[in-house]
């Protein structure tokens, strides 16, 4: 007999407006708690000096994870002059330091130098792998790691404000994919002449989810013990906005159920939302006159 799997079938998104000093990982376990759900993960880390949106998916939301991981995203950064750190943020020691304090002028415009396609080298401090390790662990070991570029995409980036008393500039950055707003910070520090390390990270959207749409930690907690899940819990479909929707019959949708390919029109191409009365049934492509199943919902 197969064992019964623990907590409940929850299927939907919250979005967490992650406070500060929380982990992405202790965010999904605290949600776990408040949600009981089953199945649960969170689409894309947000790092425990950083607040803002981290989306959580739970159930069949989790097959719609690398659509929103691939999405792009929103932040407000805060720039502090004067100080590079090995971890090019508050958290880390100081690896160089000078007088140089960049006006305003001058910082915007350098901007555009950071706009479009752009190649970054990403923090040691940072989760990603190198031989198979993340790289923060080696450099916790003791290693000296050298770190690959890459390149990223930014699509805008703009100055909302400078405190030239406090050596800070607020700056707000519309991303793809990878890219590391605190290699960000100290690229342009940098190109200005001086060394700068981020002082503040605030993530204000993730794909089709914005602050609108969040909820704080506190709120979710009274809320799981007073109110349905319906009440804080989005559906599947807030996920899938931007991406086209395709109704299909209810035959058609018996076979998409079954894993089965099904005919289209020929002039349709790309990514589609499947959906039965409302319902969504799968993420499929269209080619060649046939959808081909990449998700298929249970539900």
């Amino acid at each position: 007999m197969a064992r019964r799997k623990k907590g409940e079938v929850v299927n939907g998104w919250v979005i967490l407006d992650k406070p500060l000093g929380l982990g992405s990982t202790q965010a999904v376990s605290a949600v776990r708690r408040i949600t009981n759900a089953q199945k649960i993960g969170h689409g894309g880390t947000l790092d425990p000096l950083a607040s803002g949106i981290l989306p959580i998916g739970m159930g069949e939301a989790t097959k719609a994870m690398p659509y929103i991981v691939d999405a792009s995203k929103d932040y407000d950064f805060t720039i502090r002059w004067g100080a590079e750190t090995s971890t090019d943020d508050l958290e880390g020691e100081m690896t160089a330091s000078n007088d140089v304090r960049p006006a305003e002028a001058e910082i915007a415009a350098i901007l555009p130098r950071f706009t479009g396609s752009i190649t970054q080298v990403p923090p040691a401090y940072s989760a990603i792998k190198i031989d198979g390790e993340r790289a923060y662990a080696r450099v916790r070991a003791g290693e000296e790691v050298e770190m690959p570029s890459r390149t990223v995409e930014i699509h805008a980036l703009t100055l909302v404000s400078h405190n030239a008393e406090k050596g800070e500039t607020m700056l707000s950055v519309t991303c793809g994919k990878g890219t590391y707003i605190r290699a960000l910070g100290r690229d342009i520090a940098r190109a200005l002449g001086g060394h700068g390390h981020l002082g503040a990270l605030r993530r204000t959207r993730v794909g089709p989810f914005s602050l609108e749409s969040a909820i704080s930690l506190e709120k979710l907690t009274e809320l799981g013990h007073s109110a349905p899940a319906s009440d804080y819990v989005l559906s599947i479909m807030t996920a899938l906005d931007d991406i086209p929707a395709l109704a299909v019959s209810e035959a058609e949708a018996d076979r998409i159920r079954c894993g089965q390919q099904i005919r289209v029109s020929g002039h349709l191409s790309g990514l589609h939302v499947l959906t039965y009365g409302g319902t969504p049934l799968a993420l499929a492509t269209a080619a060649q006159g046939l959808m081909v199943l990449e998700r298929v919902f249970n539900l």
